[in-house]
């Protein structure tokens, strides 16, 4: 088939190339000028790679990721470094990180020569019609997937959007310069209307992201890499425990990264139109606090890439492969998008009580229950091959 994918972040070029690698004739257009030259750290669990492997990618991806949280101290404490909860180690074992820079290098370096167009703004066609318009005319294909992220003029084009929502909470992101010893221990720490996580890298160096409750403001709070924005979430966490401080003295002042976060208002009612396909964020973006925002677009890409092997053509099999990818996908990732915010609200609480009883909690919860957890958000398989 010949398809086009609109938008070169994680989701798009896991789908692009797994559907390269099976024979489909892809072209992906990317708007910004660069794909991938930006970003932190993210970490990607059990169910990435098992989508990874479905598409022959998860070995690439082994190799420029480190274990994550995976042989460490990991779960939630509170500023003054006193753990409220440890994850058991089958929670974080399947877990690696990996910076976005070196992901999108990996799989870039999948595509084949001439199937990527960066600096290459495009529009689906609002009747769900496999046709881009694009600076140079329109292009006809047998499939768009659209993958251009949480503000998708692909999804308003379409007529699919319910709009987004602020989660009432910012976020500062960072990686430290050079190898930070953080002595065997990661995970969150969460205060009173602020957080703070710490994953280690491949190379040592820490991927570091803290949230503080906030209004939301209608642009960004001030340019990314702003030593404004060092200094504000320097100030705001410089009495908690070690090494959160060191973490971001470690971090150049204009590598601190910081937006206001934002989902759908709601679940979209569906994430196909024609032959038109929503992928990522698109679909379904979902606020950071499973740290599943990326995983579940390696999934979207990865149901697709295999649903399209057992749905060979563009008849009734690609329809019906569509079909299929709109019911498992939408029910997968609406449970995971409500999950994701309540985690979000339970760690943002502010109130003194509202904060000790959260506490009080996590400190009672058996880590059985911290495991079945995990597993349930961690467990994906690809789809079923369709019956003939």
């Amino acid at each position: 088939m010949r398809v086009a994918v609109v938008g070169a972040g994680i989701g798009g070029l896991v789908l692009a190339a797994g559907l390269q690698r099976d024979g489909h004739r892809v072209r992906v257009h990317e708007r910004h000028a660069d794909a991938g030259t930006s970003g932190a750290g993210l970490t990607l669990f059990g169910n990435a790679f098992a989508a990874l492997d479905a598409v022959g990618l998860g070995d690439d991806v082994r190799a420029v990721s480190g274990t994550g949280l995976a042989g460490l101290r990991a779960g939630q404490r509170r500023p003054s470094g006193r753990w409220l909860t440890v994850l058991p180690p089958e929670a974080t074992a399947s877990s690696r990180s990996v910076h976005r820079a070196d992901l999108h290098r990996v799989l870039l370096a999948r595509l084949q020569d001439g199937s990527l167009r960066t600096g290459s703004p495009v529009t689906v066609s609002g009747d769900g019609s496999p046709v881009l318009r694009t600076p140079d005319g329109e292009e006809e294909h047998d499939l768009v997937v659209a993958a251009d992220g949480l503000r998708s003029t692909s999804r308003r084009v379409l007529g699919l959007d319910t709009g987004t929502r602020p989660a009432g909470y910012t976020a500062w992101r960072g990686v430290t310069r050079g190898p930070l010893d953080v002595g065997g221990q990661a995970g969150e720490t969460w205060g009173r209307g602020q957080r703070f996580g710490i994953v280690p890298l491949p190379d040592g160096r820490v991927y570091w992201f803290a949230t503080a409750t906030t209004p939301a403001s209608p642009e960004s709070p001030a340019p990314p890499g702003s030593a404004d924005e060092h200094d504000a979430v320097r100030e705001r966490f410089a009495t908690w425990h070690d090494p959160v401080p060191a973490c971001v003295d470690a971090t150049a002042r204009e590598d601190v990264l910081r937006h206001d976060v934002h989902d759908l208002a709601r679940p979209l009612a569906s994430f196909v139109k024609g032959r038109t396909v929503l992928l990522g964020d698109a679909a379904h973006a979902m606020t950071p606090d499973l740290g599943q925002g990326a995983g579940q677009a390696v999934e979207d890409a990865a149901t697709l890439v295999v649903l399209l092997r057992s749905n060979p053509g563009t008849g009734d099999g690609l329809t019906a492969a569509l079909a299929r990818y709109d019911h498992e996908r939408r029910r997968r990732t609406a449970v995971l998008a409500r999950r994701s915010r309540l985690v979000g609200a339970v760690g943002q609480l502010s109130h003194p009580l509202a904060v000790a009883v959260r506490d009080g909690v996590l400190r009672a919860t058996p880590a059985a229950a911290l495991a079945r957890a995990a597993e349930q958000v961690q467990r994906w398989t690809p789809p079923a091959p369709a019956r003939r």
